[in-house]
């Protein structure tokens, strides 16, 4: 790169074509010559400098990928820029002050980073719903999650029927503070290792708050958890929203479980809908003393197969859930808020000091979250929930069906006579074709049917062939038992 003193004494190429062309006018070969050797080290100072912006771009472009694989995030230029800024508010004399006066916001993309670092790494983060919103803002959602056309004459009561499946949020969004201790040191690595460092502090401290707000938060200044009440008709005290009753889960059985997925398949205003991506959150102690010895079976290999339920239910291990308590419900019901406004601000901290040469600073997210109603989280006491138990029953077999009779005899579209009925076994048909289809339904699964025309036995479904004249059709049904039979017989006339 070109110096600034070498840039200051150099003119531009258009001052200096200014002076040839002057020199020319003039006939001043000397000055022509003196301003033509200065275009040339002008053109010279122009290729150097564009020969080491392409070195150094090209520098930056290893060093970005050298970077990326020891686990280095690469940088936006804005991002670049807040933590260059950053560093050197922390290097400032007074870092405070200094902070105050930058009031450093960090940028989107980065808090955009963590929370999908969240949502991948958290199952209980990625299973619930996550969408963008502002400081404060009314959000439409489904309340059903099913909602159908209604067919008929428009009129008032039909619009109201099909608004009532639709409801306006209004949210606030609070904050999600973490606290941040840089030394000095750190900031030598560059501003890819300071961002890595920030984003994982943050992901560390966001997770575990979100996981508390999302599961059990009060709804004072914090998310209202999935244990909570929501919807008309709930108390909410000094901003508190009063805990589920808890719901006793003894076991895992089909009938037990079916009658709890039953309960979120109607919303809470006493519609069905559809039950789908089930979660049930639970304390790790909980999962390896009660969920997995009640979920856990062997297969005829020898191997076993863990969670396995009655139906598909992910289980979710988390230390937001108290030991003894479960929360079971439709993980999209759940509605988690990301603030895009005036997130990520930095502020200095002097309530604590961890290190020495640390200076702690304050970062400040914004979150919510809701169950979109009241029915799509249950509260569970599991501190009851028995191991799953093998229990081998002795069934006698059931007595074969002795049922011969057909359910249907059909020839072709020829009409019978009489008309076909179970309990009538001789009948008469005519006909011009020389085939028709035979078929022959059985009133009972189990039997079997034979079917012959003449002395040729004929495959049920299939085509005869008839001779001129009288054509004998004979139906020999088998009962499951076989034993019991009975025959029915068609004379077939082709005229």
């Amino acid at each position: 790169m070109l110096s600034n003193d070498l840039k200051k004494e150099l003119r531009t190429r258009e001052q200096i074509s200014e002076s040839m062309h002057q020199a020319l006018k003039d006939n001043d070969a000397e000055g022509y010559t003196k301003a033509f050797d200065e275009l040339m080290e002008r053109i010279g100072a122009d290729l150097r400098e564009e020969y080491d912006g392409k070195l150094q771009e090209l520098q930056q472009t290893m060093d970005n990928k050298v970077l990326q694989a020891r686990g280095a995030n690469l940088l936006t230029s804005e991002e670049r820029k807040f933590y260059e800024k950053f560093g050197d508010c922390i290097r400032a004399k007074d870092p405070k002050q200094a902070i105050t006066n930058a009031n450093l916001i960090m940028p989107d993309t980065v808090i955009d980073r963590v929370f999908e670092e969240l949502q991948s790494a958290h199952p209980l983060l990625s299973r619930i719903n996550f969408m963008p919103s502002g400081a404060a803002a009314k959000i439409i959602t489904n309340t059903t999650g099913y909602q159908r056309a209604v067919w008929g004459e428009l009129c008032d009561d039909i619009v109201k029927e099909t608004l009532a499946g639709f409801a306006v949020v209004n949210t606030t969004l609070f904050k999600l503070s973490a606290f941040l201790p840089v030394c000095k040191a750190m900031l030598d690595l560059g501003p890819e290792w300071l961002d890595n460092f920030i984003r994982q502090t943050l992901y560390e401290a966001y997770a575990n708050g979100a996981e508390a707000g999302f599961y059990d938060g009060t709804g004072k200044d914090q998310p209202i958890g999935m244990t909570r009440q929501v919807g008309t008709g709930v108390t909410v005290t000094d901003g508190v929203y009063p805990r589920k009753a808890k719901i006793k889960l003894n076991d895992l059985s089909t009938e037990t479980l079916g009658g709890l997925l039953g309960l979120l398949a109607v919303d809470a205003n006493g519609k069905p809908r559809q039950v789908r991506d089930l979660i049930m959150v639970v304390n790790p102690h909980d999962y390896f003393t009660k969920i997995m010895p009640a979920t856990t079976v062997m297969a005829p290999d020898g191997t076993f197969r863990n969670n396995v339920l009655p139906y598909p239910i992910e289980i979710i291990q988390s230390a937001a859930a108290n030991p003894g308590e479960a929360a079971l419900g439709i993980g999209y019901r759940y509605l988690g808020l990301i603030g895009s406004e005036a997130e990520g601000r930095i502020d200095y901290s002097d309530h604590y000091q961890f290190l020495q040469d640390n200076r702690v600073y304050l970062i400040k997210g914004y979150a919510n979250g809701l169950p979109l109603d009241n029915n799509a989280f249950l509260f569970l006491d599991i501190s009851a929930l028995k191991p799953i138990a093998y229990k081998v029953e002795m069934i006698e077999s059931r007595e074969p069906s002795t049922d011969a009779t057909l359910g249907s005899l059909r020839i072709g579209s020829k009409a019978l006579t009489p008309a076909f009925a179970p309990a009538t076994v001789t009948y008469t048909a005519a006909t011009t074709d020389a085939t028709n289809t035979i078929t022959a339904v059985p009133a009972t699964a189990g039997a079997t049917v034979e079917i012959t025309v003449g002395t040729e036995i004929v495959s049920n479904g299939s085509a005869a062939t008839w001779a001129a004249g009288e054509n004998t059709v004979t139906v020999k049904v088998t009962a499951e038992d076989g034993t019991t039979t009975k025959t029915y017989t068609v004379t077939v006339t082709k005229s």
